[in-house]
This record gives structure tokens, sequence and C-alpha cells, in this order.
């Protein structure tokens, strides 16, 4: 994964944290939220799908379930000890090379909005490396206003209390976002660096890796069926 949350997080949450910043034990916690519906009804049944930032599995375990063929790639060894059920690869988003091609490509957790232009530029290049003539990328992208009204707070299946704190410009078009995830014994506290897209912007990054837009899937926007171009 990789959204340079190397800021990190503070608090009294215990467990291992990533190279890129990320707590285990959080993401161990938050629940799938409708995704692996989302993605079982824009492709085909059974199809082999190769998960970019799979985390712990949150939602490797339901597309399993629901009998794809995942193979599911993370850079940290203590999130794919987690992961039952999909083969594993560990490796970065955008170092990722496996000389082979998957029915469906997934980048989801809006890592397209990675605040460095040429990991995003990388990530996506991997992303038409790695999708079969005939197969698309389903993308998960931030929706309208991710950085306005702040700060606002979402309380989500689990327990889990959302509080996107802040959002400020650090410069070339990126900010700093502050989120406070609270549950009810431990609170962590994540700074990542994102930036936002216009839909012309995210379409001219697709161009630039030899991607188009297909069709949007959902009424949000959010995520988005993409295609070689």
């Amino acid at each position: 994964m990789s959204l340079e949350m190397r800021a990190g997080y503070e608090g009294t949450g215990p467990g291992a944290i990533t190279p890129d910043g990320c707590a285990v034990e959080l993401y161990s916690r938050m629940p799938e939220e409708g995704e692996s519906e989302i993605i079982a009804a824009a492709v085909p049944a059974g199809a082999t799908l190769l998960e970019l930032g799979c985390g712990v599995g949150r939602m490797t375990h339901p597309l399993v379930e629901r009998g794809f063929t995942v193979t599911a790639v993370d850079e940290s060894p203590e999130m794919l000890e987690r992961v039952r059920g999909a083969r594993t690869v560990r490796s970065t988003i955008e170092g990722l090379d496996l000389g082979e091609t998957f029915d469906v490509v997934v980048l989801a957790s809006i890592l397209v909005h990675t605040g460095d232009a040429a990991v995003r530029r990388g990530m996506l290049d991997a992303c038409r490396r790695h999708v079969a003539d005939g197969g698309c990328v389903l993308i998960q992208r931030e929706g309208d206003g991710a950085h306005d009204n702040l700060p606002r707070e979402v309380t989500i299946p689990g327990g889990c209390t959302i509080r996107k704190l802040s959002s400020e410009p650090v410069g070339d078009g990126v900010r700093s976002v502050k989120v406070e995830y609270v549950f009810p014994d431990v609170v962590w506290t994540q700074t990542y660096r994102a930036r936002p897209l216009t839909r012309e912007q995210f379409e001219q990054a697709l161009a630039e890796a030899d991607l188009k837009v297909d069709r949007v899937l959902t009424d949000d926007e959010r995520w988005v069926r993409v295609v070689p171009a």
C-alpha cells in the first residue's frame, strides 16, 4: 500500500507498523463495506483477480468466498500473514511484475490518489501490465467533496467511528489529511498525503498508462471500471 502514510499512527494502538506507516491491528479490525459486491457485479464469476494493496485481506476474504481466484499483493509481510485462501505476493504495487495477466485487477482504497505522481504512474502501469486482453481494472476513487466541510465523522459496522479531522494543502496539488479511528478500547490517528484528481486529471493519468474509463460502477462515482485503451 502507498499513500505516503509515514507520519503514521499515534495513540494506544499496539502491533506492527508497515513500511508505509499503516497499523496492522487497525486494518485487521476494519470491516469489508460492500466492496466485494461491487466487484462481483462488474466482472465474470470465477474470474482470476489481482488485488493490489490487499492489506490484511479485508476484501480478499469475501472475494475468495465468492469464488474468485485471488492473487493478493502487499509490501508488508505482517499484513500478508493475515491473508487466507489466496496466493500472496510481497511487493510494492509500482514494482510488481509477475509476468502473467489476470481477468481483473483491483486498485482500491483510494491508492490512485497517492501524493507522489511518479508512484501513481507506476501503479497504473502495473495495472496495465497485469490485465489480460479483454479484462478490466477496477479502481476506487475519492468521492466528490472528500476534502471539504471538515471535520466530519461516520460510524461503520464493527463499532468504529472514523473522523476526518483536516485536509491541508502542502504544495503541488497535494494535501496532508488527518483521520482518527475511534474504537471502544483504542484510538488511532493517521496522517497521510493525497492528491485530489478531477475527472479530467484522472482520465489523463489513465491515458498515460494506456488505460481508459469503460463505465462508472456506483452512483457516487467512487468505483470505476477501466479497460486497456
